[in-house]
């Protein structure tokens, strides 16, 4: 039980769980995300104070009061050469997709948002930057909600059902709620399904995502340190879910970052869990927007 002092939720679903039922009654709702953040990163060129230190191949890197050029050219790679890499993939397989799309790094390249219109892509907002808002000012957060949700109705034409800012403060998903219509958020990690949550006045939708069956774990200190690491942690994870999944139905989130798993020494463990997850006919593989449409259908 929780309480106005203390209202986080120990309790979820709790020893009973909750049996619900995907369409095409599959044992496992498997979802995969893209996060496009290359150019809303930390950069003066930005009006930053400083580089950028969090996801990418420096492990450990400290902010710069000036350009570093070592980490823009690292989160250019993103855009310039992973982006085409995965979407490739996922356009040749014909699978799913979700796009968690920072603002202002999407108004930098054209290229990719034609592209990701031209397919059946999700795109949901990852915020207007991709930077810590956790001391930011609630009125610049409030501001840059604004800018992301607008942004993305500017370039695809509506607006995004979705939203994960990633990089939270305690007022984003209040923010968020009271300055658009989003139907989920998915700044949780605390479950295998959605579940519902009373935000003020409101009954909202909460998609849980993942930092652990994410490819940002080959950019921590206790992290993946070769491809097939990857790929045995979604395997087991895949595995342990779509064997619960027999009576008790899940989801499962896979992270991914242009940046990161589109270097080729990553790539391959990609490939290798899709050709694996492929050979079950009894997944759903979908996008965060169609979880979220069946839950408001089906468990209001």
């Amino acid at each position: 039980m929780y309480t106005m002092n203390n209202p986080r939720n120990f309790l979820g679903y709790g020893k009973n769980d909750f049996k619900i039922v995907w369409p095409n009654n599959a044992k496992l709702a498997l979802q995969f995300v893209l996060n496009y953040e290359e150019g809303g990163e930390n950069c003066v060129l930005n009006g930053d104070q400083h580089s950028e230190t969090f996801l990418s191949e420096i492990i450990g890197a400290q902010p710069v009061d000036g350009r570093h050029m070592n980490m823009e050219s690292i989160y250019e790679y993103g855009s310039r050469r992973g982006f085409w890499r995965i979407y490739n993939n996922f356009i040749e397989r014909k699978l799913p997709l979700t796009i968690f799309g920072v603002g202002l790094a999407l108004q930098q390249n054209n290229e990719i948002c034609s592209a990701i219109k031209d397919s059946n892509f999700e795109v949901a907002s990852h915020g207007y930057r991709w930077i810590d808002y956790q001391f930011v000012d609630e009125k610049i957060e409030k501001d840059h909600i604004l800018k992301s949700y607008n942004i993305i109705k500017e370039i695809f034409g509506s607006y995004p059902k979705g939203w994960y800012a990633g990089r939270t403060s305690p007022n984003t998903r209040r923010l968020v709620i009271e300055n658009t219509d989003v139907i989920y958020d998915s700044d949780s990690y605390s479950d295998d399904l959605p579940y519902w949550e009373k935000v003020g006045d409101k009954k909202h939708l909460i998609v849980p995502y993942t930092l652990d069956n994410n490819d940002m774990r080959f950019a921590t200190n206790q992290g993946f340190n070769s491809g097939e690491q990857f790929f045995q942690y979604l395997k087991d994870s895949f595995d342990c879910l779509y064997k619960e999944g027999e009576h008790k139905p899940k989801m499962m989130s896979v992270g991914l970052h242009c940046r990161l798993i589109g270097r080729p020494g990553r790539m391959q463990s990609l490939l290798k869990f899709l050709d694996y997850i492929q050979n079950f006919k009894d997944v759903w593989i979908c996008r965060r927007d169609e979880i979220a449409d069946h839950w408001y259908k089906n468990y209001q």
